[in-house]
């Protein structure tokens, strides 16, 4: 076969599906709606719907000389007090979370144990009546919020405390390796904690129920019982930590009791219940749609409540999400109902000064306060043109992407520069150091915020930014929905555009070229033959793993330099998974082995290396390696120097020629070369092959091996669905 990139119509058959997958990220997710997958999330990435940087647990480097706040560092600060400040914002309120009518039996009892611990009150064996409606304000004057504190960052434990950690970590037979994130995870009690409740092993990322039965059975001995309310606690906190993973903000009741069960948990019930009492979940009732049906309205004061029940659904969820998804909710219906008309005149000259399809969402944002913009790459041309009408009328507007190379992206569009001044990244904005600041209220100093990527919004980030706008601000929301969703829990984009509470432009910009034409029709279900006769679009087929590990090492270092004209450190290859034959592992030691071979002395890596670092859960940057020395591993990312300590490159950083669709979305490159082996044929979505191919700017190789499943694919398997509930609060706040 000849090392030159095939044609189209030169594409052969493959060789049959292989059972497995390529890492085994999404399949174990289908136990319990997401819950049962794999023991926990790769640091730098896993490719299942979850998020695969999850599992980073906030890793990342120093950027700068000891003594100095890192990126990853302030990012995370400042994370930790926007999510107090949503605590805060919801502790105000008098009545506890919920939606929806009646319930009794055992849903009733849950829902009463945790209205126990809001309330401090006994629970009570009574069906739980719809609260009274909240009158809906109507345009309110700015809210004074309080500023934030200054983030401080979060130190190391204490040396004692890891030794203590530790000691017990020995005593049960457990790896001394997991002390550290035993006392960060636990406390300064780390020690104590773990010897009164063996099961708190697993609030470590990575471990596994059996796992921690073995520990507990090592540290207890015969104190250890069969039904146990501290295992069966641990496990159902695990689970839904899984289930969070997966991208779920909470799981229906019977779906969690069900989880339990395989967990060999003995009382499923009482199980979530004695969860519920000790605060560590929350459950909540959500009114059920039916289909056609209008959405609900809350009734009159004073007018009697329906005799006819609602069906309703029970779900149970952490805290955090549960309050974050709360949190967003009610900010959307700040933003919607508090628009400002100070501005009209600045939003009347913006919208004379564009044409076409821009003028349409220029039009929509001057008289809306929340606006969803959906489109292929080529359409971020009409939010740049947003961006650059409102700051020539005077606005004060902001545009964030979720990746460095959206944003370079956007800044060399018409209307986004200066990138200095309107444009950044989400977590850029979020930590402070991209943006305009705040005011002394601790708000955004803007009038409108424009977010790409909109679908990689998780909605702990999604609440922070909305909590972040001064009431009077709009706020636009632009991505492509067919591309994969967020890497942490919730689908917000997705669910915003269902929910249909605010304007909805689409755009009629279509992507240029052979490969925009093919993964147009992929959006929706087809996979066409395309002309490429310029080698846009080359189709390899192998026979198994090996030989597509052969043919892409072949493709990137020799081939599409050579035929295509694209250097190798322009060419990104994208794999379903880490694991297998064919995985990012296997791929990227390949490729290190004939792009830039070397003896690996600082963990495995050389200067000169390709890596993708993850400063923080969810987030993957790729970069370059430059050196290592007694700080750590120096990296260039995004043209920045990076500096990750010893103790963090294990966790933080992977070699990054090879990346999974996750990681690469948000991102493009001049070539892309999508390994598909046999293995993989489980794996693949229409949403995943979407993302894959259409990060190719100029030429995309298929190195194909999986036969009638890729059509299959793209032609019947959607994403998978996540539970989640801000349709059905955005519905109960915001008008429709």
């Amino acid at each position: 076969m000849s090392t030159e990139p095939e044609t189209t119509e030169e594409a052969g058959p493959g060789t049959p599906d292989t059972p497995g997958t390529g890492d085994g990220g999404t399949s174990g997710a289908e136990d319990a709606g997401g819950v049962g997958a794999g023991a926990g999330a790769d640091p730098a990435g896993s490719d299942d719907a979850s998020g695969e940087e999850a599992g980073a647990d906030g890793a990342g480097g120093g950027d700068g000389a000891a003594g100095q706040v890192s990126e990853a560092e302030a990012e995370l600060a400042a994370q930790r007090v926007e999510r107090e400040r949503i605590e805060r914002r919801k502790a105000e309120k008098k009545s506890p979370i919920e939606s929806g009518t009646k319930l009794s039996g055992t849903a009733a009892d849950l829902l009463a144990a945790v209205r126990a611990v809001e309330t401090g009150e006994k629970p009570v064996a009574t069906v739980f009546a719809e609260p009274a409606p909240e009158p809906r304000r109507p345009a309110p004057e700015p809210v004074h919020r309080p500023q934030p504190a200054p983030a401080a960052v979060a130190a190391a434990p204490a040396q004692e405390t890891v030794e203590g950690v530790r000691g017990v970590l020995a005593e049960g037979g457990a790896p001394e390796s997991l002390a550290p994130q035993v006392a960060a995870a636990l406390g300064e009690a780390a020690g104590a904690a773990l010897r009164e409740d063996p099961w708190q092993l697993l609030r470590v990322g990575g471990v596994r129920p059996d796992q921690a039965d073995g520990f507990a059975r090592a540290l207890l001995g015969e104190a250890r019982g069969p039904d146990d309310e501290r295992r069966d606690r641990a496990v159902t906190v695990w689970l839904l930590e899984q289930a969070a993973l997966a991208g779920h903000t909470a799981l229906e009741l019977p779906t969690l009791t069900a989880a339990l069960g395989r967990q060999s948990v003995p009382d499923p019930d009482a199980a979530v219940q004695s969860t519920l009492a000790e605060g560590e979940a929350l459950a909540f009732q959500d009114a059920l749609e039916e289909p056609g049906a209008a959405a609900p309205q809350k009734p009159d004061e004073g007018e009697a409540e329906s005799e006819e029940e609602r069906p309703v659904r029970v779900l149970v969820g952490l805290e955090r999400y549960a309050l974050a998804e709360e949190s967003l909710a009610d900010g959307l219906a700040r933003l919607v109902n508090s628009l400002s008309k100070e501005s009209d005149q600045a939003w009347q000259a913006a919208a004379g000064a564009v044409t076409g399809g821009a003028a349409e969402l220029v039009r929509a944002v001057a008289g809306h306060g929340l606006v969803l913009h959906t489109g292929a790459e080529a359409a971020r041309t009409e939010p740049a043109a947003l961006l650059g009408a409102a700051r020539a009328a005077g606005l004060r507007a902001f545009a964030v992407c979720h990746t460095p190379d959206g944003r370079h992206r956007l800044t060399g569009l018409p209307g986004a520069a200066p990138a200095e001044r309107g444009v950044g990244t989400v977590a850029g904005l979020l930590s402070g150091a991209e943006g305009p600041g705040r005011d002394a209220d601790g708000a955004l100093e803007l009038d409108l915020l424009i977010v790409l990527d909109a679908p990689q919004l998780d909605v702990e980030s999604a609440a922070m930014l909305v909590e972040s706008l001064p009431d009077g601000a709009r706020l636009v929301l632009s991505g492509d929905p067919a591309v994969l969703w967020s890497a942490g829990p919730g689908r917000v984009f997705a669910d915003l555009l269902a929910a249909r509470v605010c304007p909805q432009i689409a755009s009629r910009v279509p992507d240029p070229g052979p490969i925009g034409e093919l993964v147009s029709g992929i959006g929706v279900g087809e996979l066409n033959q395309v002309e490429a006769p310029g080698k846009e679009i080359v189709i390899v087929p192998v026979r198994d793993a090996a030989e597509a590990v052969h043919r892409t090492v072949q493709l990137v270092a020799d081939s599409v330099p050579r035929a295509i004209g694209v250097p190798a450190d322009q060419t990104v290859v994208i794999t379903p998974g880490h694991g297998g034959a064919a995985g990012t592992r296997a791929l990227n030691s390949a490729l290190k082995e004939r792009v830039n071979p070397g003896p690996g002395r600082f963990g495995g890596f050389d200067p000169g290396d390709r890596i993708a670092y993850s400063p923080a859960p969810g987030r993957t940057v790729p970069g370059v390696v430059v050196k290592a020395d007694a700080q750590g591993l120096h990296l260039s990312c995004a043209d920045a120097p990076v500096i990750v300590p010893r103790e963090r490159v294990e966790g933080a950083v992977r070699h990054g020629w090879a990346l999974t669709a996750h990681q690469a979305v948000g991102a493009r490159w001049p070539a892309v070369v999508v390994v598909l082996p046999g293995d993989a044929a489980q794996t693949l979505s229409r949403p995943w092959v979407y993302t894959a191919f259409g990060r190719a700017e100029r030429h995309l190789s298929v190195v194909h091996g999986v036969e009638q499943a890729l059509p299959k694919a793209v032609a019947q398997t959607q994403a998978k669905p996540r539970t989640t509930r801000l349709q059905t609060l955005l519905r109960t706040q915001v008008p429709a």
